[in-house]
């Protein structure tokens, strides 16, 4: 069933009412942009809502929202560590970097790097993150995006191909009629006298594939409708704008999960369904041995947790958010609502693409489908037609395209306009100068991003994209973050240092995976516990002491700028160094506490449910004592704002206080990593 056959009227008028809704927003709302921090910085005006919505429409792209689902039918559940482990990042930023940042006032995160270090880390930073954000970021975007919407268009946007499927394992006769020519009987006897495979032709199956002209089409229809308002309104429009497309996306996934659920005979159904396979075929867990090629646990507890950090914590166009606030506070606060934002996304996203692999197969085992394609094929499925959530789906999938793309355009224009133009270009740019070089960037960029989607990307593609994004951004983030990392906490880090740390991160991804790779074989032992090829998390763990150790050497043999040392988090915002050593020691004592407790959860000792209470627990009053020891951080946070130190006996209101909500948020995370093992 196509999108022709339940697209009805009503679905039509929600659908376009939305788009439009949501576009006269952004041009409203940034249209009164005369300044440089109006344009970049949306005037840091952005309430805690605002911003919280803004960083989850950022993130929940449609790589996310189709991705994930894509994930969870092809791989499981244990993708919702990419959900879980965000919180850890979230807190990074919260806590760590941005009190840094407000206090400096920067605009861009290179800038940051810039005045810590010297301008070669600076630009290192903004060259890899417009490559992130322009070509990782926005051509995954507008191919996923593109790709959906014609599946769900059906009709002529895609067609019907039959396939067939081969098992290994029996002989196959190649054979020609009995009526054919004679040559084409010698061939077929030829062809399978040399076939070294053995095979089964199992019966035909089908699968629906897009047609390119449809395809780019609506590669050029989103880009064109995201930039539209991005070059006019600035980040405030941005904004804005993820903010209504953020509830949109909400709506859409939690009617879809509803439905999905219902339609397999509820979350229990899925759950016995899913036990009664094999442990090692089982999809609603989330821990896979240290052998799985895409989500070890060994890797999703080490390398995803350090690529958390990157994302969360040192990436522009999710830090940029943050900046924008009208105070530390709604910086915070708004921080931590994503987080349980965040917390949403494998129960409506992950969790129903697990329910659509057992759904799909009893319903529909003659037809194929790709992981990202499942999206839309559910759509199709389980959403009934006339009630109008068809049309509140698609304007919830678009808006995930468009919340996407415009945070990436407007970011990485920010980068360009004030670390390369106003840094190199013209020095003594106005605000008008500047704003214009922000608009001219965005038109580059949405226009190289639409040319590498139309001809590097087939919208046909059998791969899970989500992961092969993961994979590609790896390779450039680890010397980036332990350049900021150690500019926050180690004053004798150097420009050289960082600027080596940065590039060596690019080179060690490389040659850890090479050395494993060509290399395994010698070490059975080693390849049996890790898998024959390196997973990309693995590859982190091994590159991120390696670029470390280049920065701490490097920085030791030259010399110290000790105006540019001072820039560092205990300087600028964070505790005291001996408060420090105490935040240090209550999180190696948890994680030790976290140990025990997973060992004792895989002896058997105590079921997940116990495990899982009893950590999120101890995460909670770990936060509460460090509350309690610290009542409020007397550090300015942004410039000529103090915060006064209050006793420890005043009693702080507990809905305001941002930290008590962020140890409810990280215990609600910490629940989840036991319970679901």
């Amino acid at each position: 069933m196509g999108m022709g056959e339940v697209f009805q009227t009503l679905d039509i008028v929600l659908f376009f009412a939305a788009l439009i809704g949501v576009m006269a927003i952004g041009l409203i709302a940034g249209r009164n942009e005369k300044t440089s921090e109006d344009y970049f910085l949306a005037g840091k005006s952005i309430p805690w809502w605002g911003v919280a919505g803004s960083i989850y429409g950022s993130n929940v792209s449609a790589n996310h929202m189709v991705g994930m689902m894509g994930v969870g039918f092809s791989i499981g559940f244990f993708q919702s560590h990419f959900e879980m482990g965000a919180i850890l990042g979230l807190m990074v930023l919260c806590y760590f970097f941005l009190p840094v940042y407000r206090r400096l006032g920067v605009f861009t995160l290179s800038e940051y790097l810039g005045r810590r270090y010297d301008d070669r880390s600076r630009v290192s930073y903004a060259i890899i993150m417009i490559i992130i954000m322009a070509v990782v970021q926005m051509v995954p975007g507008l191919y996923i995006g593109s790709r959906t919407i014609c599946v769900l268009l059906g009709g002529d946007a895609v067609e019907e191909v039959t396939i067939a499927q081969v098992d290994t394992g029996e002989a196959v006769s190649i054979s020609a009629p009995s009526d054919a020519p004679a040559a084409s009987r010698d061939v077929a006897a030829e062809e399978s006298a040399v076939s070294a495979v053995v095979a089964t032709v199992q019966p035909p199956q089908t699968k629906s594939n897009v047609k390119f002209g449809y395809y780019a089409l609506f590669v050029i229809l989103l880009a064109a409708i995201s930039a539209a308002y991005t070059i006019f309104g600035g980040l405030k429009a941005v904004v804005w704008t993820d903010f209504m497309q953020s509830l949109l996306l909400l709506i859409a996934g939690i009617a879809i999960a509803i439905l999905t659920f219902n339609e397999l005979g509820g979350w229990g159904e899925m759950m016995r369904l899913d036990q009664a396979e094999v442990r090692e075929v089982q999809r609603m867990h989330i821990y896979q041995p240290a052998n799985h090629p895409d989500l070890p646990w060994t890797g999703v507890l080490t390398g995803l947790f350090a690529m958390h950090c990157f994302y969360w914590g040192t990436n522009q166009f999710i830090v940029q958010r943050a900046l924008g606030a009208r105070s530390d506070t709604d910086a915070k606060l708004g921080i931590i609502a994503a987080g349980f934002l965040k917390l949403l996304i494998p129960f409506f996203a992950i969790a129903p693409g697990v329910a659509a692999y057992y759904l799909f197969r009893e319903k529909m085992p003659d037809r194929t489908i790709s992981p990202d394609a499942v999206f839309p094929e559910l759509v199709m499925y389980v959403i009934p037609a006339g009630y109008g959530l068809v049309g509140i789906i698609g304007a919830g999938l678009i808006g995930a395209i468009l919340s996407s793309i415009d945070s990436m355009m407007n970011s990485a224009a920010t980068i360009v306009t004030m670390d390369i133009y106003q840094k190199y270009v013209n020095p003594n740019a106005t605000d008008k100068q500047l704003i214009r070089a922000g608009r001219l960037s965005i038109i580059g960029f949405v226009l190289l991003a639409t040319v590498l989607a139309l001809f590097i990307m087939d919208p046909n593609s059998e791969k899970n994209f989500f992961l092969q994004i993961v994979n590609y951004q790896n390779y450039l983030t680890p010397g980036i973050l332990v350049a900021f990392f150690m500019g926050m906490f180690w004053k004798r880090g150097t420009g050289t240092g960082a600027f080596c740390a940065i590039i060596s991160g690019i080179f060690f991804s490389w040659l850890a995976e090479y050395l494993y790779n060509s290399n395994i074989e010698s070490w059975p032992l080693v390849m049996e516990t890790f898998g024959v090829k390196l997973n990309f998390f693995h590859r982190v763990v091994f590159v991120l002491p390696l670029s470390a150790l280049l920065h701490v050497i490097v920085s030791l043999l030259t010399p110290v700028d000790e105006e540019k040392s001072r820039l560092n988090w205990t300087d600028l915002g964070g505790h005291s160094a001996g408060d420090l050593k105490s935040l240090v020691s209550l999180i190696v004592l948890s994680i030790l506490v976290f140990a025990v407790l997973g060992a004792t959860m895989v002896k058997g000792w105590f079921i997940p449910g116990v495990a899982a209470s009893i950590a999120a627990a101890w995460t909670f009053a770990v936060f509460q004592f460090h509350i309690s020891s610290h009542r409020r951080m007397a550090s300015p946070l942004s410039e000529g704002e103090t915060v006064p130190e209050i006793p420890s006996k005043e009693l702080v209101p507990l809905l305001s206080d941002d930290r008590f909500w962020a140890s409810v948020l990280c215990s609600a995370a910490v629940f989840m990593h036991y319970y679901y093992y």
